[in-house]
C-alpha cells in the first residue's frame, strides 16, 4: 500500500479490509481442513427464536434446533456465550466444551466470527439470571461471514448507507425487519377484504404502446423484434376498465407502477398501488370501501384505529371527513370558485390574489385544483375525502349531474398527502374522445403529461361499459402513515438510487 492511499483511507474502511482479510485466512483454514461450510445445503431447524420464548413452559428441558446468524459472543475459556438471531429475534446460546465436542469448540474458537450462520441443537433451559437460552449439544456452521458487521450501526443517521444496503440494514436494526412484516400485512388486508367482496385479482401489461390512464412522464424502451418504442405503464386504469366492458364487474390489481419523474420524501420512480374497479357504483360507493379499507389497514398493521403519525395522532375510528373541493378551498381561502366558473380572467385574478403562478394555458378549472393543491391540502391532518374537481384536471371522469363543469372525483387526504384517487368512470365514449383530444392539444403545446389517445380503449368504451366505481391507491403512502415512516425509501426494500461513485 502507498503513503498516499494510507492517509487517504478512512480508518473504518481500513479496519473492515483487515477484518475482511483475516476472515478470509480463516475460511481458508477450513477449507483446508475439508470444512467446507457453504457445501452444507439444509439443516434441521424445528423452531424459532420466538417460538422457544412464547412456548418455555412445555418446551423447557426438550430438545430443539435453532438456526441464525451471531450477532455477538461471549468467550469464557472453556465455555461461553451467543447471541444468535433468527427472523423472529434473538435467542441465547450456552456452550460448554465439554457438551460441543472438543473439535467443535477448537474450531468456534478459531474459526468462527460475529455474522456467520450458524446451527445449535440442544435442550431449552433458563440461566441463573432467568434468561431462556439454549443449551448447545452440538453446534455447525453453516456459512462464514466473510465481512465484519458495521461498528455501532443501530442508530446510525447514515440513511443513503442503508436504503443502498438494506440487507446489512435488516440484520442490524430490527424495527426496520418489523416494517415490512406490517407492510405484507397491509397488502394481505386489502386481497382478503377484496376477495370477500367478490373482486377478481388480475394482472395487466406492464409494457404498453401508449402511456395512459394518469397524467404522468413514462418511462420509454424499445421493442426489437417489433421495432417499436414501449413505456412502461403509469397506470392501471386503462386496462381495468376494458374488463369492466369484458363484463367482469368487480377487478382489482396491485402492482408497480413506473413515472419518469422527481424523487422526494413521497415519491419513487417506482411504487406499488392498488386500483380497484366496480361496475354499477360511483364515487361515494367507493368512498365507502376506501374507508373502510384504509380503517381495517390500520387495525391490522397497529391493532388500533388510532394511529401515531410523526408526533400527531391520526383517528381512522371516526367517519371520515367529506368536503367538495370549491368548499375546501373557500374556507381556507375565501374565494368561491364556482361563483365564476368558465371565467378564465377572474380565475387568473383570484391566482394574483393567492400568490399563485399558473401557466398560460391554464384555464379556471385547472386554476381551481392549483389552488386547492398550494393553499389547502397541507391543512388536512385527519382523514378527509375531497370531491367534487374541475373536469380540466379529469380526463377519465364522469361529469356531475346538474354541474357538468366538475367531476364525480374524489381525493382520499391523510395526514397532509394525498392517499387515494377515485371516479365515478367516465363511460360515454364521445365525451372521452374529446377529453382526449385537449389532452393531445396539451401535449402539443409541451405537456409532457398530458395523455396520448388510446383508440382500442375508446373502441371498447363503444361496446358499453356500464356506470363503474374505480378508485386507486399508493400503497407505500399507506404503509408509511402505518409505520410512522417519514419518507417512502423507508418503506421500499430497495428504492431508486443514484449509482454510487467509486
Amino acid at each position: 500500500m502507498s503513503e498516499e492511499t494510507r492517509e487517504t483511507t478512512d480508518p473504518e474502511s481500513a479496519r473492515e479490509s483487515s477484518e475482511a482479510e483475516i476472515r478470509k485466512n480463516k475460511l481458508e483454514g477450513l477449507l483446508q481442513e475439508g470444512k467446507d461450510p457453504f457445501l452444507i445445503t439444509t439443516c434441521p431447524r424445528d423452531i424459532t427464536a420466538q417460538e422457544i420464548r412464547g412456548r418455555f413452559a412445555e418446551l423447557e428441558n426438550k430438545d430443539v434446533c435453532i438456526a441464525g446468524r451471531i450477532r455477538s459472543w461471549r468467550d469464557m475459556g472453556k465455555a461461553g456465550f451467543m447471541d444468535v438471531y433468527d427472523r423472529s429475534g434473538r435467542i441465547q446460546i450456552y456452550m460448554k466444551i465439554d457438551q460441543v465436542g472438543e473439535d467443535s469448540y477448537t474450531d468456534l474458537k478459531n474459526y468462527w466470527d460475529v455474522g456467520d450462520i450458524i446451527s445449535v441443537k440442544g435442550y431449552v433451559f433458563k440461566t441463573r439470571r432467568g434468561e431462556i437460552s439454549v443449551h448447545a449439544k452440538e453446534i455447525r456452521l453453516l456459512a462464514k461471514s466473510l465481512l465484519p458487521l458495521p461498528e455501532k450501526f443501530h442508530g446510525l443517521k447514515d440513511t443513503d448507507l442503508r436504503y443502498r444496503q438494506r440487507y446489512l440494514d435488516l440484520i442490524v436494526n430490527p424495527e426496520v425487519k418489523e416494517t415490512f412484516v406490517r407492510r405484507s400485512r397491509i397488502i394481505k388486508t386489502i386481497r382478503d377484504m377484496l376477495d370477500g367482496m367478490g373482486y377478481i385479482e388480475v394482472e395487466t401489461p406492464v409494457l404498453n404502446t401508449i402511456p395512459g390512464g394518469a397524467a404522468a412522464r413514462p418511462f420509454v424502451t424499445h421493442h426489437n423484434t417489433l421495432d417499436i418504442d414501449m413505456y412502461l405503464r403509469i397506470a392501471t386504469e386503462l386496462h381495468l376498465k376494458r374488463l369492466i366492458v369484458g363484463g367482469m364487474e368487480k377487478v382489482y390489481e396491485i402492482g408497480r407502477i413506473f413515472r419518469n419523474e422527481g424523487m422526494d420524501v413521497k415519491h419513487n420512480p417506482e411504487f406499488t398501488t392498488i386500483e380497484m374497479y366496480e361496475a354499477y357504483t360511483d364515487y361515494f360507493g367507493m368512498m365507502e370501501r376506501t374507508e373502510n379499507m384504509v380503517r381495517a389497514c390500520a387495525r391490522a398493521a397497529c391493532g388500533t384505529d388510532r394511529v401515531a403519525y410523526q408526533g400527531e395522532e391520526i383517528d381512522f375510528e371516526s367517519p371520515f371527513r367529506r368536503i367538495t373541493m370549491n368548499d375546501a378551498i373557500l374556507k381556507y381561502t375565501g374565494i368561491d370558485f364556482l361563483s365564476f366558473k368558465h371565467d378564465d380572467e377572474k380565475a387568473r385574478e383570484a391566482a394574483k390574489q393567492l400568490h399563485l403562478e399558473p401557466k398560460p394555458t391554464d384555464v379556471w378549472g385547472d386554476i381551481m385544483a392549483l389552488a386547492f393543491d398550494e393553499k389547502v391540502e397541507d391543512k388536512l391532518l385527519q382523514p378527509t375525502f375531497v370531491y367534487d374537481y374541475p373536469v380540466e384536471v379529469s380526463p377519465l371522469t364522469k361529469r356531475k349531474r346538474g354541474t357538468p363543469e366538475l367531476v364525480e372525483r374524489f381525493e382520499l387526504y391523510v395526514a397532509r398527502c394525498e392517499l387515494a384517487n377515485a371516479y365515478s368512470e367516465l363511460n360515454d365514449p364521445v365525451d372521452q374522445r374529446e377529453r382526449f383530444v385537449r389532452q393531445m392539444e396539451l401535449r402539443a403545446k409541451g405537456d409532457e403529461e398530458a395523455n396520448m389517445i388510446d383508440e382500442d380503449f375508446l373502441t371498447a368504451m363503444e361496446y358499453g361499459m356500464p356506470p363503474t366505481g374505480g378508485m386507486g391507491m399508493g400503497i407505500d403512502r399507506l404503509v408509511m402513515l402505518l409505520t410512522d415512516s417519514p419518507s417512502i425509501r423507508d418503506v421500499l426494500l430497495f428504492p431508486t438510487m443514484k449509482p454510487k461513485e467509486e
